[in-house]
This record gives C-alpha cells, structure tokens and sequence, in this order.
C-alpha cells in the first residue's frame, strides 16, 4: 500500500514541488497552506506522515504538531527555515520524528523520509484463535468480550461465530455456505439465508465506522475480513 503524505507549507511553489517530487517515489500527496486545512484534513482521512512547516499564516507549526500528536499517532517531521536551535529542540520535545532546516537538500529528505516511515510502519493485527486486536477493535472469543475503542460492545453467540470464523480465515475469502454449515449448532438452531444476511448486517454496524471498515462482501461468493484500519 502506497503511503499517503500530508505536506504543510503555505509556500505554493515548494508545496507543490515537494508533491511532486515524492509522487516520482510513489508516495501519496495532499497539501496543506495553513493550520486550519490541515486540522480538517486530518480529521476526514489519513496519514502515514505529515511534513510540516513552522511559521503559517494562521498559526504556529509548533501548536499544530502538539495537536497532532495528541489527537493521532501519525509521525510529523519538520521542514522549515528556523534554525535557532531553540527551535530545533522545542520540536524534537513535541514529538516530531526529525527537524529538517531550509535550505535543504531534496536526497537527502527522501532518504530521511524513508527512515521515518520505515520506523513507524504499523505491524499487522494481533489475530489468533483466541481473539482479535487491532488497537482499535479487540475481540475475546473465551471470554465473548468486545471492545471498540474502548467502549464495550454486545454481541450476540452467533455474531461471536461469525467473526471468529472470519477472523480465522483473515484475507480469505469465506463463502455464505461455509457459514450457514459452521452456524448449525449442536442443538440443531438452524441458520438460513436470510437470517444469515441480518447477523452479518448487525455485526458491521457494531463493529465497524466510516473509518474502520473490517468486513467485506465479495458478492455471489461471501466474505472476507480484512483487518485493516482504513
């Protein structure tokens, strides 16, 4: 998955040229001209790295990196002209993974990009037999326990059913017979079709968000469960 890239710069020509130059990497680009866009655009999608400047039309870089840091986990590396070492150390104690002065050179940014985005890339899901976490949602199938993000969740024994068959088979696809085949019970409560279609409607709508999407419909086969925090 291409990594998508925040730049926060209210110099059009750099913000552009930077764009540009990380799109030749392959990398994703969205720009940003002042504290304001960036809030709103962080708040609407996400990121795997934000660039940012100090001095904005509408605010501090420093500020806005604080905000960042609190509300989210993405690494922020500063690119500015301030180059008081004041600075320097003020932005390494917000939390910015590196401080990058102007005039610089476009190599080594790229470089220093890569390690950054190298060190903060996010491992995949704990998922076993046992249960499920992501961080955001976690699943305890010995315990029938769900908690999403950090609220608890009720889930009826058939739902726990069909997320710990998914969750087995995570990134395969697990067709609607198999299910209505591992639903049947001991005591022969038989599941069909069309109760099958509910269970799974209700369990997406406890589980899943505009941002957390985990179920996915391959239509005229079944399901898969990505596990994937969008």
């Amino acid at each position: 998955m291409k990594e998508k890239i925040l730049i926060v710069e209210d110099d059009l020509a750099l913000s552009a040229g930077l764009c540009f130059e990380l799109q030749t990497d392959h990398y994703i680009t969205m720009a940003a001209y002042n504290c304001r866009q960036a809030v709103q655009v962080m708040e609407s999608d996400r990121f795997d790295l934000v660039i940012l400047d100090v001095n904005l039309p509408d605010g501090s870089g420093m500020e806005l990196c604080r905000i960042i840091r609190e509300k989210y986990e993405t690494p922020v590396v500063f690119l500015t002209a301030c180059d008081m070492e004041q600075d320097i150390l003020a932005g390494f104690d917000l939390g910015a993974e590196d401080y990058i002065t102007k005039p610089f050179n476009i190599q080594i940014l790229r470089r220093k990009l890569e390690v950054v985005l190298r060190r903060n890339q996010k491992q995949e899901p704990a998922k076993n037999e046992n249960g499920f976490s992501d961080g955001y949602l976690k699943i305890d199938f010995e315990a029938l326990a769900a908690v999403k993000n950090g609220e608890q969740l009720v889930i009826t024994p058939n739902e726990y059913k069909i997320l710990k068959i998914l969750t087995a088979n995570a990134g395969n696809v697990v067709t609607r017979q198999l299910l209505l085949e591992k639903l049947w019970d001991s005591a022969e409560n038989y599941i069909d079709e069309h109760t099958l279609t509910v269970n799974m409607t209700r369990l997406r709508n406890k589980i899943e968000d505009p941002d957390h999407k985990y179920i996915k419909t391959i239509y005229g086969m079944g399901y898969v469960f990505t596990g994937v925090n969008l």
